[in-house]
């Protein structure tokens, strides 16, 4: 096999998956350690993928932090099907908690309700969206705007949630690692969703299948803070198997 058919095998690899470990390139394509973590070195530099710790990923989430009208491109059937499923999770006089992120807004464009509903909104989009509904209270936190999210975070945010308590948190994320936990790409954001999850009976993660294996700069919480995963179907097996064990209910939305 030459290096360019590994190259291409890496690669594919990568995009079906979204991770991979050097320990199973060494296995499948037939060639030393020393020989992957040349390739996966020659890819790095070609801003193909990104290393860490004996794996790839294929997106280096510590530079992803990109602007709402840029994500909103990525994903955006596997993002609404997300969205349709989370909000079938709503029950009748519910009161729930939204952050941010543009799986989050594909929620609120899911959420028709035909009763009593209260929100409370870190996402200026998300209360945007719900704001037609007139049987919707919204409760916009304020703060610090972040422009790249459309999204409030800070002191006074966070203010707010020591009075509030609800159901469940809808919340995005920018990378699921099951041994660092979930992340985001801000410090000020994970600061808050902290708080979000402690006035929370139920935290609901809505990520993509992309969204696996990857580590963003700042961590919100441990694996175990989770309660629910919706995420789409290209998700890996392996994945589900890792999320089965941890005993966190998986919804896949097709």
């Amino acid at each position: 096999m030459t290096k360019e058919e590994r190259h291409e095998m890496i690669m594919e690899e990568l995009i079906k998956h979204g991770t991979v470990l050097v320990s199973d390139l060494v296995s499948r394509l037939e060639v030393s350690a020393v020989t992957v973590r040349k390739d996966l070195t020659e890819l790095e530099k070609n801003d193909r993928l990104y290393r860490s710790h004996g794996k790839a990923v294929l997106v280096n989430p510590y530079i992803n932090n990109r602007s709402v009208s840029e994500k909103e491109k990525l994903a955006p059937d596997q993002k609404h099907a997300i969205g349709r499923e989370a909000a079938r999770l709503i029950t009748r006089d519910d009161s729930i908690c939204i952050a941010s992120g543009t799986t989050v807004h594909a929620l609120a464009r899911n959420i028709q309700p035909i009763h009593k509903l209260t929100v409370v909104s870190a996402s200026l989009p998300v209360s945007n969206i719900l704001s037609q509904h007139e049987n919707i209270d919204i409760i916009q936190l304020g703060g610090m705007l972040r422009h790249s999210s459309l999204s409030v975070v800070g002191e006074y945010s966070a203010r707010i949630l020591d009075e509030c308590s609800f159901s469940k948190l809808y919340m995005g994320v920018d990378g699921i690692d099951f041994d660092y936990g979930i992340t985001t790409t801000d410090m000020r954001e994970a600061a808050l969703n902290q708080k979000m999850i402690a006035a929370a009976q139920k935290t609901i993660v809505l990520a993509d299948s992309s969204k696996f294996g990857r580590r963003g700069f700042a961590k919100i919480a441990d694996i175990d803070a989770i309660d629910v995963i919706i995420t789409d179907a290209g998700v890996s097996p392996k994945v589900v198997k890792q999320i089965e064990n941890l005993g966190i209910e998986l919804i896949i939305a097709q």
